[in-house]
This record gives structure tokens, sequence and C-alpha cells, in this order.
């Protein structure tokens, strides 16, 4: 699948999901946002998407620039960056700071069967995509 294919596909995820409005506005010139649209609450969000080789990541720099356009530009109340391979650690920790909803090959997978957007929302992103195990007594 190309970019514009990858950018369909998030957007018929968030339509799956009882999204309104979707559009897919991805292109030259679309200061980060590539998929818009409203929440089933009502709030309005603006998806960036990414699709790298898995062996690649995102690092803290895209997401910079995302934040940069996210809300002032496109009045995203749900900034979402969606990406076919992994976020480094940095880049999880500017968007936990920023209130970033960050969404990876792992977790486009549970989107991808079934899981709705909404479920990511409020995931502690600062800690996923370590692959590391628990420690038994952590709630």
């Amino acid at each position: 699948m190309d970019d514009c294919g990858f950018e369909t596909y998030v957007a018929d995820l968030c339509r799956r999901d009882g999204c309104t409005d979707v559009t897919r506005v991805g292109g030259a010139g679309d200061l980060g946002a590539d998929v818009t649209g409203r929440l089933p609450d009502g709030r309005r969000f603006v998806i960036q998407c990414k699709r790298y080789a898995k062996h690649r990541t995102v690092g803290s720099r895209d997401l910079q620039t995302f934040n940069g356009t996210a809300r002032a530009e496109h009045g995203a109340d749900v900034p979402v960056f969606v990406a076919s391979c992994v976020f480094t650690g940095p880049a999880r920790e500017f968007a936990a700071r920023h209130r970033l909803c960050l969404i990876d090959i792992d977790l486009l997978g549970f989107w991808n069967s079934g899981t709705p957007l909404t479920s990511f929302l409020e995931l502690d992103i600062s800690r996923s995509g370590t692959h590391r195990k628990l420690h038994p007594d952590h709630d």
C-alpha cells in the first residue's frame, strides 16, 4: 500500500469506529493533517500518518512538527500520530508531555482487529513500545 492508501485505510478505520466528517486531506501542503474528523463524542481529531518500513522509527522531530500544527493550524482537540513502525523513546516522552496520541505498528494491529480509536486516546504512551515486562506488583 502506498502513502495515499495508508491514509485512506486509517480514515476507513475512523469511520468504522463511529467517527464523523472523516476526510483524507493528506498531500503536499497539508501541514501535517492526513485525516481529519470528529470522534463520536464530537471532539475534532487530526491524524498524521507515516507509512515507514518496520525497521524504521519515528523520532521526536516528526512529533514536534506535528504538534506545532495540529492544534494551532487545524484546531485539533485530539492530535493522533499513526505510524507503521515504532516511535523512539524521546518521541514517546515528547508526545506524553504534549498530550499527543501515538498509534504504532503494534497498536495499529489492535485497531485493525476491532479495538476502537477511542481506546487508544488515554494510554500512557510514555511507557508504550518499550517491550519490557512489567513487574508483578505493577497495577
